[in-house]
């Protein structure tokens, strides 16, 4: 059995996000199983994006990214998901098949982010970056609550 990955405290927020982004897909995956519209589950990926991920991928590229360089292969994949995933949120078109690929292509970008770049990060990071990442990321707070649970 493999040893869980022990996540650097300074890299722990960023993981806490990943954690709601997996939820995500767990609910796509959850509303097609129990027959909840697609337009009804988009409400909810919509309202996510604009919130959750659009200030997470924000965060990522401004602090996290340029510890490794914008021309590392890892970040380069990174960004390169980040922009698909960007096109992906923002179709407005066949929605269940759009739907299905967010939630395949997020969930393996949150565990490529996890298991491979985020460990990449955390092995050559400098005190002094390390000291930046503890100071720049806050649990980001959505006063805005999702009432539409179709999910539960």
């Amino acid at each position: 059995m493999t040893q869980p990955l022990k996540r650097h405290k300074s890299l722990q927020p960023w993981s806490r996000d990943h954690h709601h982004g997996l939820l995500l897909c767990w609910k796509i995956r959850k509303g097609f199983s129990i027959g909840i519209t697609p337009e009804r589950i988009k409400k909810y990926t919509d309202w996510f994006w604009k919130h959750h991920l659009i200030p997470h991928f924000d965060t990522e590229e401004r602090y996290l990214f340029p510890i490794l360089g914008n021309d590392h292969p890892l970040v380069k994949q990174a960004l390169e998901e980040h922009r698909q995933l960007k096109i992906l949120f923002e179709k407005n078109d066949a929605i269940s098949e759009t739907l299905s690929k967010i939630e395949s292509v997020l969930n393996n970008h949150i565990r490529f982010e996890e298991r491979v770049l985020f460990q990449a990060i955390q092995e050559v990071a400098t005190p002094d970056e390390i000291k930046l990442l503890e100071s720049v990321h806050q649990e980001l707070e959505v006063n805005e609550v999702w009432e539409d649970e179709y999910w539960n």
